[in-house]
């Protein structure tokens, strides 16, 4: 339920399946799900409790994601308007960078503090401190999956051929929506 539930890594898939393509949805669904290996190796290794005692650490982490989350929004509210499905838009498949992508999902999903919180508590009340260091990490690779799986469904039925030109038609809207989107989301977690 905590992948399902929206946040700033749902305004990331919705934005990149709608803006950019199918493909940039995909990958950013990637990156956060190896954000999500991140979170459960740092609970595993015991930084996960290092941070949460340490308020300057945590509120260091908030702080890159929000400003990063700004930043994306930014670019939605300042991007010139590029018709969808026009192949001459700079958001066009031809030039959807992996890398780009991959990486935009996992910053996004690292600097999250409701993700921080979630593999905190998760692993501090639900994870028993003598269940077996594999087992930890498996529930860590499914959670994964999970998000990978759950982000890239997401960015399938956005990037459609049908929703893309029914939102064609506000996409301008829709971009500045989205960036606002992210932007508020960024002030949310500033006040966490």
């Amino acid at each position: 339920m905590a992948v399902v539930s929206p946040g700033p890594d749902f305004a990331l898939i919705t934005r990149n399946s709608l803006l950019y393509s199918r493909k940039a949805g995909i990958y950013s669904a990637f990156g956060l799900g190896l954000g999500i290996l991140i979170h459960v190796t740092y609970c595993i290794i015991g930084v996960g409790l290092i941070i949460s005692k340490s308020l300057l650490l945590f509120n260091l982490i908030k702080y890159i994601g929000a400003g990063y989350l700004i930043y994306i929004g930014y670019l939605s509210l300042t991007d010139k308007y590029h018709k969808l499905g026009n192949q001459k838009n700079k958001h066009s498949d031809k030039k959807t960078d992996p890398d780009k992508f991959i990486r935009m999902g996992f910053i996004t999903n690292v600097t999250n503090p409701k993700a921080t919180l979630f593999f905190l508590s998760l692993f501090t009340v639900v994870i028993q401190q003598n269940t077996p260091v594999l087992v930890k990490y498996f529930y860590g690779i499914i959670m994964s999956l999970i998000t990978f799986f759950w982000f890239t469904f997401v960015s399938i039925i956005l990037s459609h051929k049908i929703i893309k030109e029914k939102i064609a038609k506000f996409q301008f809207i829709f971009e500045k929506i989205m960036g606002f989107i992210l932007i508020l989301l960024a002030l949310k977690i500033l006040i966490i």
